[in-house]
């Protein structure tokens, strides 16, 4: 059974009792509930609430506390699904992509595989106009809601239809979102992508501006040449990759949140390697993967340790976002006794342990030298020269 909320969408009978006074209340009560005490806490509320509702509401209640880390205070008033916490972007990356579009003077723009409407709560925001469309009736339903109860649906319009059928003519730009993950796990193929990535390359000539959201590995041979590519970081960890047309035709840029730094490449030849000096600079994930490395080695005035590794050595401390510093003060070649004698030595039992070319897992490491003692250090299992080494250090700051 199924009510209706509005004419262009179905909404499950879980869905719209939890949007009626009493559903409100519960999901009051269970905002900052203990998932450890749900057995006990269930138990009392089914005393006065209908079964399905208590299990309709702790279930939101569980999927709120999740979205929390993405939408922040947003996450208490929104409604979720299971596979939209997970697909969903995140509110400060979305907000980044708002602004680009608002910039670029969009006013009116179409947002295909809408999922539970995060992009487009963000463009709204941003003063853009939205066509959300998803083809699934609860997720369109659940965007519907959250447009809803955050005052945006005068400015969102959500459609429950298959993004192939709706007609796009009226608006200046589009943001596709496709399905990424399928029932073994991550699609790594963008034609396997649903809609697959040369539909949504099609639809994007039929527009002034586009973003297209695709996985962070992504090819680079698989990028067109019309499109500019950006890779995008928030708080050191790569989020994901969207391909603009209608920006920079053949531009490679890494952005990098919650700062904002912007780094466009300026089409440098891989840097040479060379022997480790006083510093070592490590690229933010989103620079590696838009193989901006040889931009930051430039900046620092330095080289790689290695021609297959994404280190950058330098005698220099220069300031960049793009990149964590680190002093070296030890390097060896891999030699995990003669490590553990040094840490030993220095009484460290912090240790961060990182690697980049080396089959050893960090964990490993950590149970073989057993650190122990009251200061900290940070190895790197690497290479250099092709050969194994062990680089030993610890963070200093650049500005970052």
């Amino acid at each position: 059974m199924i009510h209706r909320l509005a004419d262009n969408g179905p909404v499950p009978d879980s869905l719209a009792a939890l949007r009626t006074p009493e559903g409100q209340a519960l999901l009051d009560e269970l905002r900052d509930h203990d998932p450890a005490q749900e057995l006990a806490l269930a138990t009392r509320l089914r005393r006065d609430h209908p079964a399905e509702l208590v299990s309709a509401a702790l279930g939101q209640a569980r999927l709120r506390q999740r979205a929390a880390a993405k939408f922040g205070a947003d996450a208490a008033r929104m409604y979720f699904t299971a596979n939209g916490v997970e697909q969903a972007t995140r509110t400060a990356v979305a907000d980044r992509r708002a602004e680009r579009f608002a910039a670029l003077g969009v006013d009116r723009l179409a947002d295909l595989c809408c999922g539970i409407g995060g992009d487009a709560i963000a463009l709204a925001r941003a003063g853009i106009r939205v066509l959300a469309v998803d083809r699934d009736p609860l997720t369109a339903a659940v965007a519907r809601a959250n447009a809803a109860e955050l005052g945006l649906d005068d400015l969102i319009e959500v459609v429950c239809a298959d993004v192939g059928d709706v007609d796009i003519s009226d608006y200046d730009a589009v943001f596709v979102d496709p399905a990424r993950r399928g029932g073994r796990g991550r699609i790594f193929d963008p034609e396997a992508y649903s809609p697959p990535l040369s539909w949504a390359i099609e639809v994007a000539g039929r527009v002034s501006h586009a973003a297209l959201k695709v996985a962070p590995g992504i090819p680079h041979e698989a990028i067109p040449e019309a499109a500019e590519a950006e890779w995008i970081s928030d708080g050191g960890d790569v989020k994901e990759a969207v391909l603009w047309f209608g920006t920079e035709p053949g531009a490679r840029r890494a952005t990098l949140l919650p700062g904002g730094a912007s780094l466009a490449g300026a089409g440098l030849p891989d840097p040479p390697a060379g022997p480790v000096a006083r510093y070592l600079y490590e690229p933010d994930g989103a620079v590696i993967r838009a193989h901006l490395v040889a931009d930051v080695a430039e900046q620092v005035g330095g080289r790689l340790i290695d021609e297959t590794i994404a280190y950058v050595t330098s005698d220099t401390l220069a300031e960049t976002p793009y990149a964590t510093a680190y002093e070296i003060t030890d390097t060896l070649p891999f030699n995990v006794k003669k490590l553990k004698a040094l840490l030993r030595e220095r009484e460290v039992g912090v240790l961060t342990v990182k690697k980049r070319g080396s089959a050893v897992e960090p964990e490993e490491l950590r149970r073989k030298v057993k650190p122990s003692g009251p200061n900290a250090a940070t190895v790197f299992m690497t290479r250099v020269g092709g050969a194994p080494y062990l680089l030993i250090g610890g963070p200093v700051a650049t500005g970052r």
